[in-house]
């Protein structure tokens, strides 16, 4: 059994070293997508099944969403500074260390949840009012929020666990760990909503199940030694040099989760002053773009993990077309899946606000105004992975802080005072816009770190050839 482990790990490194490009991050990404995809359509299905209790539910499920949020901030920070070191660790074939860096990001991961989960439940009402909800759907949203907060330990450690997954090449893995949970979550909804007459509450009860189904599935791998890496308490390591590489390049992740928090809390306050509907109807546009941005996101993962593993091997020739290859299909990808979405986005409000045009009105522009921007968010996104991958955690910063934060942040306030419940729905759109004139200088620089270490490379090669003769 031993050896035959061997062989699979051996496997995918020459994989991620030596096989065409375009293959070999397909290979990564096909899988990261069907697992964000299947993410999506779970998130989206508690907002399908409980907007039937009426617009002050669906209100309720979206003021969640921020909760959500939370949750992943140090989640993502650990998983995406743990996933983007151990890559170059195991390039570098250090693969005791990258155990070590997985373990490590694991129990914080654990701690961080646990304390979300205290402070969520001391504090639950303040909170939920904090998140955005208004007096009609209050409680709705305590229902919601408290079987939630019971599985956010285990959140923020699956986030780790699913990154560092795909980090070693084991997106298939991933992918059915999150899948799994995903498509257990749709069956569940209507059981606990409607047959068990549970309501909202019903709904958190099915998510929370369906967190720790895919808690389970995503650390036998680990704990079974069928992974490159292996997850342990011994091999937890409160070290400087593993905590400050895990904080550099995740602070990135973290910042751009805390700031969608401020964002989320921001609009939705602004949303709920003006109306529920008009909360409801960001919050189920913001859910129905989940699809495209998960795609984008599947793709940027399936992308980052070989940029990063070529950057350890110092095969520079190999991360330049991994990025090229990846930015060219990121942008055509997400113009083709915005001009659909655009479409069809009338419609699919409609499924979730039969009743409510304003609803429909506010939650239909926020959809086709995001796909006009959504050849710029993936491309965006692409050059984010880039700079995470390669270490580079000032890029990876500067971006990830920008499209909700200061990009987003400075005019969300005048365009919901001049346009209101229009200018809502317009903000995100102008936010994704203005974080391209920030990443074009940026590829920039990191194209020139390129350039750099390859000269550095060729002259390291000459003087051995020198020396020998």
């Amino acid at each position: 059994m031993a050896g035959i482990e061997k062989d699979k790990q051996d496997q995918r490194k020459t994989m991620m070293l030596n096989e065409p490009l375009p293959k070999v991050i397909s290979k990564m990404a096909v899988p990261s997508i069907v697992a964000f995809l299947i993410t999506s359509i779970y998130n989206l299905a508690d907002t399908f099944f409980v907007s039937s209790l009426g617009t002050n539910a669906t209100a309720a499920v979206s003021v969640n969403a921020s909760l959500d949020q939370i949750i992943m901030m140090a989640g993502s920070m650990l998983a995406v500074g743990a996933a983007s070191y151990i890559s170059r660790l195991l390039g570098a074939k250090k693969d005791e260390k990258a155990s070590r860096v997985l373990s490590t990001a694991f129990f914080l991961a654990l701690g961080f949840g646990g304390a979300v989960m205290i402070l969520g439940s001391v504090f639950m009402t303040p909170m939920v009012r904090l998140l955005g909800a208004t007096d009609t759907c209050e409680q709705y949203a305590v229902e919601y929020a408290t079987y939630v907060l019971l599985v956010a330990p285990l959140m923020a450690a699956t986030f780790v666990m699913n990154q560092c997954l795909r980090a070693e090449g084991s997106a298939m893995l991933s992918m059915i760990g999150m899948g799994f949970g995903g498509i257990l979550n749709c069956f569940l909804d209507p059981i606990f909503i409607f047959y068990l007459d549970l309501g909202v509450a019903g709904a958190s009860m099915a998510t929370a199940i369906s967190k720790l189904v895919s808690f389970s599935i995503l650390i036998f791998p680990y704990v079974t030694r069928r992974s490159l890496l292996h997850l342990s308490i011994r091999n937890f390591q409160f070290s400087r040099d593993i905590v400050v590489q895990i904080i550099s390049v995740g602070s990135s992740s973290m910042f751009r989760s805390g700031l969608a928090v401020v964002s989320a809390i921001v609009l939705n306050n602004i949303a709920g002053a003006i109306s529920d509907s008009v909360l409801a109807g960001i919050g189920v546009s913001t859910k129905i773009m989940m699809f495209p941005f998960g795609i984008i996101l599947g793709f940027g993962t399936g992308f980052q993990p070989v940029a990063g593993f070529n950057w350890g091997a110092e095969r520079y020739d190999r991360v330049l077309d991994s990025y090229r290859f990846a930015a060219r299909t990121a942008f055509i990808g997400a113009a083709a899946m915005g001009l659909a979405l655009a479409v069809f986005a009338g419609p699919l409000i409609v499924l979730f606000a039969e009743t409510d045009p304003e609803m429909q009105m506010v939650g239909a522009l926020s959809i086709r105004l995001q796909c006009l921007a959504l050849p710029v968010h993936a491309w965006v996104a692409v050059v984010n992975m880039f700079c995470a991958a390669l270490g580079n955690a000032k890029g990876a910063v500067l971006l990830s802080t920008s499209r909700q934060g200061t990009c987003f942040l400075p005019i969300v306030y005048p365009m919901a005072y001049w346009g209101g419940a229009y200018g809502v729905a317009a903000v995100q759109a102008a936010a994704d816009i203005l974080t391209l004139f920030l990443a074009l200088p940026l590829i920039r620089r990191v194209k020139r770190q390129i350039g750099a270490a390859q000269e550095a490379q060729k002259r390291t090669a000459g003087q051995m050839i020198n020396s020998e003769v």
